[in-house]
Order: structure tokens, then C-alpha cells, then sequence
């Protein structure tokens, strides 16, 4: 029977999550962050430079265009559960495989990984730079408290000459989080297809720029409105029925979040997908959203 030097489970991203030094909290709600802390604990033999050109799009996406770039030699896929050889009966190493990985959930013994995992260079790159910007945002929050709590406890004590019965009270106004005004950040990832409908349909206030709005990236800011957009250019049509529903599932998951962040901050949100069908089945998942038909092509 072959020994294997080291059986690794596949995405032990909740055990990594919480390993983290809290700056990191606020990034992890990035569904770009997500999918590269779980790529890294797979072994790449391209460096990992797949997974940061697609990491901006759902995981199931990720894992269907590098599936090729993975180090097939040192992975093993089971079917525990019997799901996906359901979903895909007589379909080759390569459907196993996809359907496995893209599972939501942790499935023990799904994955098995031939030695030692070292994160892939461009992996490591990325998540390092997301760190750096982590730690900055909670040095800011930190510089920033002493000055607000000073100013809540400043209160204008009443002189006995000029005191006067309290009279209605001032009108408040909601003051928000500061992490709330829109940054402008160069675009994530390098597909330039994404990008320019980005840019060109809303239209983008800030062209060859995401926006970040409360720790979360959104792909444009429209001009003239408070509205933020998330731009979806897969080629939703062409998707098997299983990929389709791992693909809704998580994009309902990711809109929901951008949304509340977008609400909380005082915008609106608006989703844009490529197609008529990709709109439909999002709108029969969950019809609270807004989401409009771009008809921009990758």
C-alpha cells in the first residue's frame, strides 16, 4: 500500500480564519480574500497566478477555469457524499474533480494532498498586500477613536447667568462610519473584458477603478448618483445546471453582504449581469435585488 508523506485537507480556511491577528477581520468579509486564503491550501504548479487573475469572481468559477494550473499528481479526489457522481455520471477525472472542489462546505476526505502545501508565490503576494492595507485601516480606526470620544464627552456646562429652560431638540444627523467615504483602488485582478464594462456601463465615476466603501471593494461608482455596482461577465449561458446553481448560490451570498454594506453607507446597489438568463435565475433565487442586463461579452 503507498505511504503518502502528508494527507492535507482541502480549504481549511475556517481553521486559518482564526488564526489571524485581528487587523485581517475586515478583509476576510471580501469574497476575494475568501478565495484566495482557500486556494492556498492547494498546490499550484503556475504559481498561483490563475487564482489571482480570477479571484475577484465566484470560487466555483475560480476553481472551473484553474483546474488545469492545480498539481494533479500530488491531489486525490473522492466522492464522499455520492454527490457528484450524480450530478455528473460517466464524467471524466476533470468533472470529478471540479465538482468536489467546488462544494461549499468541508468535507472530510474529499481532498488529499500529496505532501507539504507552500502557498503559491502570486497567492502569498496578494494576501500579504491585503494585510498591509488591513493593519493600515485599523492603525487609522485606532488614531482616530481618542479624538471622537473626546469630542462626545465635551459637553457646554450651564453658567447660572444665561441658563434657560431646555427648549425641543436639535435635529441629529446620522453621522457614518468613516471607512464609509469611497476610496478609489486600481481595479482588482487583470480581466480587462470585466473591467471596461465596468468602467463604461453605469457609467464608472472613477473609470479604471473599483471603489472601496466600508472595507468592501464594489467594481464602479456611478456618476451622479449614489448607487454602487457589482458587474457579473461570465458566460452564464454556457454553464452546466450544477455550475449554475453553485454560481447563484454564491453570488446571492456575496450580493447580500455588498448590499448591507452599501445600505449602511448610504448608497444603493445595483447588480449587472451579461444576460437575460443569468438575471432570470438570479431574480427566481432572491427577487429583492435591482440587477440590470449589460450585454457586455468577455
Amino acid at each position: 500500500m503507498r505511504l503518502r508523506a502528508c494527507a492535507a485537507l482541502l480549504l481549511l480556511l475556517s481553521a486559518c480564519a482564526t488564526t489571524e491577528p485581528s487587523p485581517m477581520r475586515p478583509a476576510t468579509r471580501n469574497p476575494r480574500v475568501a478565495n484566495l486564503q482557500r486556494a492556498a491550501t492547494l498546490p499550484w504548479v503556475d504559481g498561483g497566478r490563475c487564482v489571482v487573475r480570477e479571484a475577484s469572481n465566484e470560487w466555483a468559477v475560480l476553481v472551473e477555469r484553474c483546474f488545469h494550473a492545480l498539481d494533479h499528481d500530488r491531489l486525490e479526489f473522492r466522492d464522499v457524499t455520492g454527490r457528484c457522481s450524480v450530478a455528473s455520471t460517466g464524467a471524466a477525472v476533470l468533472g470529478l474533480g471540479v465538482c468536489v472542489l467546488i462544494a461549499p462546505e468541508l468535507i472530510v476526505g474529499a481532498v488529499m494532498v500529496t505532501g507539504a502545501v507552500v502557498v503559491a508565490a502570486a497567492i502569498q503576494k496578494e494576501l500579504d498586500a491585503y494585510r498591509r492595507a488591513s493593519r493600515e485601516r485599523a492603525k487609522s480606526e485606532v488614531r482616530t477613536q481618542p479624538i471622537q470620544e473626546l469630542a462626545a464627552k465635551r459637553k457646554p456646562e450651564p453658567s447660572g447667568q444665561d441658563w434657560f429652560p431646555p427648549g425641543p431638540p436639535a435635529p441629529v444627523t446620522r453621522e457614518r462610519r468613516p471607512d464609509c467615504k469611497p476610496v478609489p483602488v486600481p481595479h482588482a485582478g487583470e480581466d480587462a473584458a470585466h473591467n471596461e464594462c465596468a468602467d463604461r456601463f453605469p457609467p464608472n465615476r472613477h473609470p479604471g477603478m473599483d471603489v472601496l466603501v466600508g472595507g468592501k471593494r464594489f467594481d464602479a461608482l456611478q456618476v451622479g448618483a449614489r448607487v454602487l455596482w457589482e458587474i457579473k461577465t461570465h458566460q452564464f449561458d454556457s454553464y452546466s445546471d450544477f455550475l449554475r446553481e453553485r454560481v447563484i448560490e454564491d453570488q446571492i451570498k456575496e450580493f447580500k453582504e455588498a448590499r448591507s454594506i452599501a445600505q449602511t453607507c448610504g448608497y444603493d446597489f445595483v447588480v449587472g449581469v451579461s444576460s437575460a438568463t443569468h438575471k432570470s435565475e438570479l431574480q427566481m433565487a432572491d427577487d429583492t435585488f435591482d440587477i440590470v442586463v449589460t450585454g457586455c461579452e468577455r
